[in-house]
């Protein structure tokens, strides 16, 4: 029995999406690979962002994907610990504020 449901060597077969569906999975990764190019912002900005999303998302792949890009560009363990607790806080308020949603319905129900 594996240790984990997720395996790390399964992101090494991540490209092979398009056998099953060549071109979906090829109109993926081009457009995956056009926005992580360099633009208005750059590529270690990027890296921050998306290691922040993994986060939010919990994929394991991306979160090892990313921290290992990110040591690449540069990124200090500081950075990236920053970005998740910036990933951690937009997903926890938006969970939060959708208890407006139930404080209205309480409201409306309790009248």
């Amino acid at each position: 029995m594996a240790d984990s449901y997720y395996d790390p060597k399964d992101l090494r077969k991540f490209g092979k999406i398009t056998e099953w569906s060549e071109e979906l999975g090829t109109k993926f990764f081009d457009y995956y690979g056009k926005v992580f190019e360099e633009g208005a912002l750059s590529a270690r900005e990027k890296s921050l962002i998306a290691l922040a999303v993994s986060h939010v998302v919990k994929c394991p792949y991306c979160i090892d994907a990313y921290t290992k890009d990110g040591l690449q560009k540069g990124i200090t363990k500081e950075e990236m610990m920053e970005a998740v607790h910036v990933g951690a806080a937009i997903e926890s308020g938006a969970t939060l504020v959708h208890g407006v949603q139930m404080m209205n319905k309480y409201n409306k129900l309790s009248m």
